[in-house]
């Protein structure tokens, strides 16, 4: 079967025991939990509707509701608007390290894609004129992306850098990530600020990252130093929590 297919492999639930002590659910997620994990159910593909598995396995539709809510909870499966159940790209896990988010998703062997939202050059507010030392309203060069894996969108990414490097074009952004850009040009960067969170969707963020209005998202704000000192990069990023998480190791002193 293929990614983006509507599935029910039959075998999944050819033993299901349905007079034995194990809830009828656990075994129906199970099942299909161990097809996913194995790849049999290949990330992208779409269920059918739980009525019509329902139907197919001779069970009740809470029964498969609940299987299938099981696995939308262990961040398996996400429930798409227009779309239906289908299975999640694996999850692209961060260290806390100075990396990108297009270096992660080409390390975890997925296939990074950009849909340049904004590139403009504008008046710098307080805060990035801060960020950045500069005169509060000096030009600087603003840009927002959505980074997809695949089809499957996984972050918006807003991103502020110096004037100097506003000859910067859409079709770089699209090709390349932006510190694979800056490291062309000559830019080392060697050291940054950042502060990881959470917080609810709002504007536009829900319908980009096709989740639900309101729903959570992870955050990220960096400011990076080249190897002078100088900030070169202010960033505010939000991501999807069903594809992405960020991980560190903590030593005991």
């Amino acid at each position: 079967m293929s990614a983006g297919e509507t599935v029910w492999p039959e075998d999944l639930a050819a033993d299901i025991d349905r007079s034995g002590p194990v809830p009828l659910y656990f075994q129906v997620s199970s099942r299909l939990e161990a097809a996913i994990r194995s790849g049999e159910i290949p990330p992208g593909s779409r269920l059918e509707n739980e009525i019509a598995i329902a139907e197919r396995l001779g069970l009740s539709r809470p029964t498969i509701r609940r299987a299938i809510q099981e696995l939308v909870d262990k961040g398996l499966l996400v429930r798409r608007r227009g779309v239906g159940t289908q299975v999640v790209q694996g999850q692209v896990t961060r260290q806390v390290e100075l990396t990108s988010l297009y270096e992660d998703l080409q390390n975890a062997r997925q296939e990074p894609a950009t849909r340049v939202l904004d590139l403009e050059v504008r008046p710098a507010t307080d805060e990035v004129a801060q960020a950045l030392g500069i005169a509060v309203g000096a030009d600087i060069l603003y840009l927002r992306r959505l980074r997809f894996t695949g089809t499957t969108p996984v972050a918006i990414l807003e991103n502020t850098l110096p004037v100097d490097f506003a000859d910067i074009t859409p079709a770089q952004l699209e090709a390349r990530g932006l510190y694979q850009i800056l490291r062309g040009r000559g830019v080392a960067i060697s050291v940054a600020k950042q502060k990881i969170g959470a917080r609810r969707t709002h504007g536009d963020e829900s319908e980009l990252l096709d989740i639900d209005r309101g729903g959570p998202v992870l955050t990220m704000q960096r400011i990076a130093f080249d190897n002078s000192g100088r900030a070169v990069e202010v960033g505010h990023h939000c991501y999807r929590p069903d594809m992405y998480s960020f991980e560190t190791t903590v030593v005991a002193r």
